[in-house]
């Protein structure tokens, strides 16, 4: 079974990824600062199933010179690492003129550097192996403006321009580098918006209505499949026409 790392594998977005690559078969390491029911549940499950594998991982992200090390532990535990998914990220809302610096630097930190900090030792490890697949997840809000989420637009439309940027570098080795932008996701947060709100996000989408988790989890397992063996560079928009 292949290894794929999946950060922020604990909750929400990225444990349904983590949920849909151990049902595909995959042997999943879910990065996070600590587990959740929900994900001890799923690794539980996974031990039972006749698919894939489920391991925990403890790990703050913001740690950015404990991850060479956390690398080198998990190569040397669970050997090598096929896939790679960039789920782990934070947000503060607010205008940007009223947001505090240290907000700024943290959304930066957690939701940019990093990410790359990561990329840059994983792929290092995939050159090694000869290939690999890695995964960032964006979101609309790279290329489409929302008040309120000037700074969290930032770090994500980044993710963008590093993935096309680092496909031309690491294609040359067999490592494809893709986005995945997700809209509005029917998750609890949405759940937790105002009925006008909520009614006004599914009006403007073209299917009328939200995309959910596993439609998300879905475009990340395709990636990381030999069916997208020639995709690179790219951006797939996830968010049942958003923004078509």
């Amino acid at each position: 079974m292949p290894n794929v790392l999946v950060t922020g594998g604990s909750r929400g977005l990225g444990l349904g990824i983590v949920r849909k690559l151990a049902a595909s078969g995959h042997s999943v390491l879910a990065i996070a600062r600590k587990a959740s029911e929900e994900l001890t549940d799923t690794i539980a499950a996974a031990s039972t199933a006749q698919a894939g594998s489920v391991r925990f991982v403890p790990f703050d992200l913001g740690d950015l010179e404990g991850i060479p090390a956390l690398v080198r532990s998990l190569r040397k535990e669970f050997g090598p690492i096929h896939g790679l998914v960039n789920n782990a990220g934070i947000s503060f809302e607010g205008a940007l003129a009223m947001m505090p610096v240290p907000q700024i630097e943290q959304l930066v930190r957690i939701n940019t550097v990093s990410p790359i900090v990561l990329t840059k030792f994983i792929v290092r490890s995939m050159m090694s192996d000869g290939g690999g697949r890695i995964v960032n997840i964006s979101s609309v809000t790279a290329f489409t403006g929302f008040s309120g989420l000037s700074v969290y637009s930032a770090t994500k439309a980044s993710l963008v321009g590093f993935s096309r940027a680092l496909a031309r570098e690491a294609g040359r080795i067999g490592i494809t580098v893709n986005c995945v932008a997700p809209g509005f996701v029917d998750t609890d947060m949405t759940r937790s918006l105002s009925d006008e709100l909520r009614d006004k996000i599914v009006r403007r989408s073209a299917l009328r209505r939200l995309a959910g988790v596993d439609d998300v989890a879905d475009a990340v397992e395709f990636l990381l499949s030999d069916k997208a063996k020639n995709i690179t560079g790219t951006v797939l928009t996830v968010d049942a026409g958003g923004t078509a």
